[in-house]
């Protein structure tokens, strides 16, 4: 069935009006909030700021029944949130708040704008940090069905949620299930990385290991190369975002056994201080802010080990702010504390952490494969149940 046809059934005759997002919500930004007033006030009410997914709890709540927000700054900017109940607004969200005399259904209005995401990006710059002007965000047009007919209006609204709420539901439940796997892996780590002050030795990593920075690679990068480029993206998606250098231009090699970090990342990003653990030489090439992790004395030190506790070590998160981009700094990285146990219990947790690995890889190519049908599935009826027509095309 057509996108026309199925749509003129469901309007069965009714106008289709557009209007402009900010004279049906008032669109404005939360409080100012960072990781440390989290972390000196924890509680029960997430913080919503940059990114979809909570930044921390908090022992205060800004914002009640005002579930949709977008992200004003950061490298989730113009991205659109979801969050029921009472809740801490930060001030990188905007509040996109109904206005009580419009007849605009809440799971509508949020459906529409995940529909409107490529456009909402166009509202963004991309100069330094990522931003959304709230004017512009504004000024969006939406469609609303019969507006001369608030009950017929609503009902539309409701049919086309009942509809898209069926796919976000099982496409939820799939995500719950990979989240919780995920924190299942990440609990066994910790434990296994946790050791109290007089079980073992405790060195700063300088004492353990060179420091190399990389150099830049984007001018050399070619459809042709053969040695992957270690950059943010590639060590934060597990290699799924590659690009390639030549052998012959390669300027910083990574060696087997090196262990490289990411040293630059948005606020709140997922690449900060991730780690990848190099298994052969020849592979692969660093690019500018990744540095690469050389064990001095393999015999005491192993260096799959050092991957595991360096990987995204909360000794460096803490130096992202949540609104400054953060750039980790020698010192900082070298400075930082590891356990030093005896070579044969690094073994042992290297032997199961990566058994752990080899089963979380081997679910999360699965539940990520099954959800993102699932959302093609919803995006394609959400393309379907939401592509109005526009006055021009009307006519």
């Amino acid at each position: 069935m057509s996108n026309r046809g199925f749509l003129e059934k469901l309007l069965d005759g009714a106008v289709v009006e557009w209007k402009q997002l900010g004279e049906l919500t008032n669109v404005k930004t939360g409080q100012s909030v960072n990781k440390n007033k989290i972390a000196s006030n924890p509680g029960p009410y997430a913080v919503i700021n940059s990114g979809r997914e909570p930044l921390g709890f908090i022992d205060e709540w800004n914002t009640d029944d005002d579930p949709i927000g977008v992200t004003t700054r950061g490298a989730g900017v113009g991205s659109i949130t979801w969050q029921e109940g009472k809740y801490f607004r930060g001030n990188l969200n905007y509040a996109v708040s109904i206005k009580s005399d419009a007849k605009l259904e809440t799971r509508y209005l949020y459906h529409l704008l995940l529909e409107k995401q490529a456009d909402i990006h166009a509202l963004c710059t991309f100069d330094g940090i990522p931003a959304l002007n709230a004017g512009k965000l504004k000024g969006l047009v939406i469609p609303i069905p019969c507006p001369d007919d608030p009950e017929k209006s609503l009902a539309i609204q409701a049919e086309i949620v009942r509809i898209l709420d069926s796919f976000t539901e099982l496409t939820a439940e799939l995500t719950a299930e990979l989240k919780a796997r995920k924190q299942q892996y990440n609990h066994y780590r910790d434990q296994l990385l946790s050791f109290d002050d007089g079980d073992v030795e405790w060195k700063t990593l300088g004492d353990v290991v060179d420091f190399q920075n990389a150099k830049p690679h984007e001018k050399l990068v070619t459809p042709d190369g053969d040695v992957a480029l270690l950059t943010a993206g590639y060590i934060s998606t597990d290699g799924r975002s590659a690009r390639f250098v030549k052998t012959t231009d390669v300027l910083t090699p990574a060696f087997k056994n090196d262990v490289a970090m990411v040293m630059s990342d948005l606020p709140n990003g997922r690449a900060l201080a991730k780690t990848f653990f190099v298994d052969e030489d020849g592979r692969y090439a660093a690019n500018q802010r990744v540095c690469l992790l050389r064990v001095k004395d393999p015999e005491s030190f192993s260096s799959k080990f050092l991957h595991y506790v360096m990987n995204r070590n909360k000794q460096l998160l803490r130096y992202d702010s949540g609104y400054d981009q953060t750039h980790l700094k020698k010192d900082w990285i070298l400075g930082v504390k590891v356990p030093v146990p005896s070579a044969e219990e690094q073994n042992r947790i290297v032997t199961i952490l990566d058994k752990f690995n080899t089963l979380t890889a081997s679910l999360s190519e699965g539940l990520p494969r099954e959800i993102k049908l699932r959302q093609q599935q919803y995006e394609y009826y959400r393309d379907l149940l939401l592509s109005f027509p526009k006055p021009e095309e009307a006519a």
